[in-house]
């Protein structure tokens, strides 16, 4: 860990914040801080910065309620720039939006960006719109029992080649899987944050454990 002193913040007593939400891993916002906002966001637990139009402090959420709790802070090789993981709890822009970033000026013909957020977003997308021909429209007219069904069956898939040791052919099974796990999720209302904070929440009990095991 480095010491607030060895940041290295410019002629105006500012360091860039790039502020990056822990389950989508988006970037949502770039602000800047300096140390004293800085130190407050240390102590608090929250992103504080320092606006350069209105010359004062300001702690994210005070006003909206839309806090965001920081889970880590990382200076680049510089030490000139931060990056700011946070948990929010709500939109990150001031128009009310996830991410202040929303206008695309370039996106590649060969080249598509994939996550599991974009995925369940396409999902809700055919829950809603109902395109004819799709398999997922296809499934959720069936309902919920064809879609466990599924599940099951893919489940089985899983197993198979598990068992088989076909690692190419379990790849391709677990990603069945997982897409008809997350037809499930639209279907029952369950977000990729849920099983994000879920799994989270699993991941600090089992961190205390290990630790009580080791004392």
């Amino acid at each position: 860990m480095i010491n607030i002193d060895e940041l290295k913040f410019d002629k105006d007593g500012l360091i860039p914040a790039v502020v990056v939400d822990s389950i989508t891993k988006k970037v949502l916002t770039v602000a800047y801080m300096n140390k004293e906002s800085l130190a407050i966001t240390l102590e608090r637990g929250l992103t504080c910065f320092y606006s350069r139009s209105r010359r004062e402090l300001w702690l994210k959420g005070e006003t909206s309620g839309n806090y965001q709790h920081v889970v880590s802070i990382t200076a680049d090789c510089d030490k000139d720039a931060l990056t700011v993981v946070v948990e929010k709890d709500g939109p990150a822009c001031h128009l009310g939006t996830d991410s202040c970033f929303t206008n695309p000026v370039y996106q590649s013909d060969e080249l598509s960006e994939f996550s599991l957020e974009g995925l369940y977003d396409l999902l809700v997308g055919r829950k809603k719109d109902r395109p004819e021909g799709s398999y997922t429209t296809y499934l959720f007219d069936k309902g919920i029992d064809k879609i466990l069904k599924k599940v099951g069956e893919e489940c089985t898939e899983v197993i198979i080649g598990g068992k088989a040791g076909d690692k190419k052919e379990t790849v391709y099974e677990i990603a069945d899987l997982a897409y008809h796990v997350m037809v499930l999720m639209v279907e029952m209302g369950i977000s990729v944050e849920d099983i994000h904070r879920e799994l989270a929440s699993r991941h600090i009990i089992d961190h205390k454990v290990k630790q009580e095991k080791m004392t």
